[in-house]
């Protein structure tokens, strides 16, 4: 069954965006007019978030955020069959500079963005960089057979992926030569076991993973933060900028509050382009 169902899936995701655009319209229309997918979480994570803005405010980059997020549906699904050539043509990239800056110093690359859409369209860049391994850091999906056609359509780009589970091992035994870069997204909610540290983003206390701080103090890694903006439909420009710290070193958690800075500006500049559909401050009151 899931054989027959990836070739249904393949087949339609080799449609041309123009076409797969018409499902994502579609599916606004569902999600938004009829469904009314989880809009309750949407729009109280937008009000806490932004308290100073209007309800025809909040109504507005709700329904954005509808269309955002089901134009990443289907281009996501396009991944499945996308070219280097048009990955290229669709997601730009400016400040590359700094991945060879690090690479000379003789360091690993960490590379930290949010879920700001696109980030499944990262699959692209490995071919940009200058270390030999890109490794994509990601939760295992439960159903193995989905789980390794992933992992697949990752590789087609060169990518390597690796179970946040079997990340900090795997990393721990890598030299820091500057022949690797990891990418991590950063910004998920920590199961109500693994809160440990809590910041204030986006006007809330937010408990985040602070694994990837550690990882990066410990091995003196270089440090990208990924600031990616939608420049119209199809089209995204992500900025690289790397993270200094105040002193010789990073201290701890400093990476961490520097991330969420950053985050938290770019989803302030375009707020209809995050995922307010999770469910991120469920355990803000632990």
């Amino acid at each position: 069954m899931n054989t027959i169902f990836y070739f249904f899936i393949y087949q339609i995701s080799r449609l041309p965006l123009s076409v797969l655009y018409l499902f994502s319209d579609f599916l606004f229309f569902l999600l938004y007019r009829v469904i009314g997918y989880r809009r309750n979480v949407i729009r109280t994570n937008l009000k806490k978030s932004f308290p100073e803005k209007s309800e025809k405010e909040i109504i507005d980059i709700h329904k954005k955020f509808y269309a955002n997020f089901c134009d990443y549906l289907v281009e996501t699904l396009k991944s499945f069959s996308i070219s280097q050539e048009e990955l290229d043509r669709r997601l730009t990239y400016s400040n590359l500079e700094v991945f060879n800056q690090i690479k000379s110093e003789k360091r690993n690359t960490m590379m930290m963005c949010g879920h700001i859409f696109n980030w499944e369209w990262f699959i692209g860049t490995a071919r940009h960089l200058s270390t030999k391994n890109t490794i994509a850091v990601y939760h295992k999906i439960k159903n193995p057979f989905w789980d390794d056609k992933i992992n697949d359509m990752r590789a087609r780009f060169g990518t390597k992926a690796i179970d946040m589970k079997d990340v900090l091992r795997f990393m721990m035994k890598t030299p820091n030569d500057g022949e690797s870069t990891y990418l991590f997204v950063a910004d998920q909610s920590p199961k109500q076991s693994a809160v440990h540290y809590f910041i204030d983003f986006l006007n809330q206390r937010t408990p985040v993973f602070n694994g990837f701080d550690k990882i990066a103090q410990r091995k003196e890694m270089g440090v990208v933060y990924c600031k990616t903006e939608k420049i119209k439909r199809g089209y995204y420009h992500t900025t690289f900028v790397r993270l200094q710290p105040e002193g010789e070193k990073f201290t701890e958690n400093e990476i961490v509050h520097q991330f969420f800075n950053h985050l938290e500006e770019t989803i302030k500049e375009h707020p209809d382009n995050w995922l307010w559909s999770h469910k991120r401050w469920k355990y803000a009151d632990l």
